[in-house]
């Protein structure tokens, strides 16, 4: 049967629709392959060639603030740069030394004050100088001292409030009543004189405390009322900075004392130690067990009749029945040695049938 034009007309649209439909689902794969590789190209591959942002920058380094305020927040390197905190090693002997400086200097404030005094330790900080000196509360008075045999320099902070206690408490104020503060006027001569006398009394017991460790004097140099004046250190150099508590009734203050990191170094390796030893007490039983051991110790003696030196080849050359001729005779003398330390000196004998030194010298000294 042959089909007519109608039919073939009819074939011919359909066929032409369904390539249509081909054509267009191949265009839309085509389309989004390319989609596809133009995001990778943007979006940071392997072959991206995108430059990054500011913001990106800072959020890869740490420094982004995440919006909403966050931006003033110092973080990541901008924080290691800018930190104020101070991270040394401890010190276990300092806390030794300043806990023994507070039960001195208890005793030492009564006899100084005649009255009753309590010391206590608020705290042991490491703190950069410069920080300590922008944070004393004006006005103070700011002791300056040198410790001789470490030739570097400390400082001792006596504030207002103590400052008008040892003056009221000296000058014969009465008990239960708080001194009385006159702010904005410099110090007179005599409340300057009076606070070198209490840092005095500081000091000597500072020495004291330092003495079973390490001998030190402590000399007191000059006394400041402006801490630019009183730079002993840069702001930068870390210090240790041990905060006590005076308490006279109703009175009191505080007291500061800041030694540089740089002014404990002759000392250092003391300070490191968790208790000193034999100067703060002997162990009789471990010392008595010691020595009885060390009587019972066996060691090996050489009776060495002669020396002499020879060439390597010469030593090589010995063979089975080789004699050694010693240029010694029956009273040639004799040493007695423990490996390479000579101990006695005596003359070759015979006792019992068997060959024996006599001593004569001592060599060992003792």
């Amino acid at each position: 049967m042959i089909p007519d034009d109608k039919d073939n007309e009819a074939m011919s649209e359909e066929e032409r629709a369904a390539a249509a439909e081909w054509e267009a689902m191949a265009g839309g794969d085509e389309a989004s392959a390319d989609g596809e590789a133009e995001q990778q190209a943007g979006g940071g591959g392997p072959k991206s060639n995108r430059v990054l942002d500011q913001d990106e920058i800072d959020s890869l380094l740490g420094l982004g603030g995440g919006g909403g305020g966050e931006d003033d927040k110092p973080s990541g390197i901008q924080a290691i740069i800018n930190s104020a905190l101070v991270s040394y090693e401890r010190l276990p002997m300092l806390e030794i030394v300043f806990d023994r400086l507070v039960r001195m200097l208890s005793t030492s404030l009564r006899n100084f004050t005649s009255d009753n005094v309590e010391v206590s330790l608020d705290s042991i900080t490491a703190i950069r100088f410069g920080d300590y000196l922008n944070s004393i509360p004006l006005p103070a008075m700011l002791g300056v001292f040198k410790a001789e045999e470490w030739d570097n320099f400390g400082l001792l902070m006596v504030d207002s409030s103590l400052t008008y206690s040892i003056v009221d408490v000296l000058l014969g104020g009465r008990r239960g009543t708080a001194a009385m503060r006159i702010e904005g006027r410099p110090y007179t001569t005599i409340e300057r004189n009076l606070v070198e006398r209490l840092i005095g009394v500081v000091l000597n017991d500072l020495t004291s405390t330092f003495d079973p460790l390490s001998p030190v004097t402590f000399r007191f140099e000059r006394l400041e009322t402006n801490p630019r004046f009183a730079a002993i250190a840069r702001p930068a150099n870390a210090a240790v900075l041990a905060r006590l508590r005076v308490d006279m009734e109703d009175r009191g203050g505080r007291l500061e004392l800041l030694l540089p990191y740089a002014t404990l170094e002759p000392v250092r390796e003391l300070l490191l130690q968790m208790f000193m030893g034999e100067k703060f007490g002997r162990d009789s039983i471990w010392e008595t067990h010691l020595s009885g051991e060390l009587w019972q110790t066996e060691v090996p003696i050489d009776a060495v009749l002669d020396e002499f030196s020879m060439s390597l080849g010469q030593v090589l050359s010995w063979e089975p029945g080789s004699r050694l001729e010693l240029e010694c005779t029956p009273n040639s003398p004799v040493e007695l040695r423990c490996g390479t330390v000579q101990l006695f000196r005596g003359t070759m004998g015979r006792r019992g049938g068997h060959i024996a030194v006599q001593i004569q010298d001592r060599l060992m000294k003792l």
